[in-house]
């Protein structure tokens, strides 16, 4: 059984996190989604809000698995024996931070990292700057899935 491991906060899920995840589902029989949690940053939506709302958007997929994970993510690679992580690259700057962090997993547990480069419609975006244009009122629905750009909308009211 191939299985691989697509992490990140998703604060929230955006179409460019989507985009890897669903290309990292046609390669590996088992794709986990390890929402990280992270005690330092306060999120907009809670982990467990962030568990439901990539369930229900990943539920076509038919073996993506989501799941919180607080602490180093070779562990979380450990407990569920998965050998790879896949990561989305938008720029060089993604690069010289994501090599680093590949280097020191590999490092630390011999748990291998795949570079998937992102698709150019995305290449922009992050969940901060998605959550930052809506605050002020942005459109950001071509960025979202459908029920995840609802929730944002909710979470910030009118000018959301």
């Amino acid at each position: 059984m191939r299985r691989a491991v697509c992490p990140g906060s998703f604060d929230p899920i955006t179409n460019g996190h989507l985009d890897i995840i669903a290309r990292a589902s046609k390669l590996y029989d088992v794709v986990h989604v390890a929402v990280m949690i992270n005690q330092s940053k306060k999120g907009l939506f809670t982990v467990e809000e962030r568990i439901a709302l990539i369930r229900e958007v990943t539920g076509d997929y038919g073996n993506v698995v989501v799941e919180s994970h607080h602490g180093l993510l070779v562990d979380f690679c450990k407990e569920r024996d998965i050998p790879a992580i896949v990561k989305g690259l938008r720029a060089v700057s993604d690069f010289d931070y994501e090599l680093q962090m590949a280097q020191m997993n590999n490092g630390l547990s011999g748990v291998e990292t795949l570079f998937v480069p992102t698709n150019p419609t995305y290449s922009f975006l992050s969940s901060s700057l998605v959550k930052e244009v809506a605050a002020w009122g942005g459109d950001v629905s071509h960025l979202l899935p459908e029920p995840v750009h609802r929730a944002l909308v909710e979470r910030l009211g009118p000018k959301g």
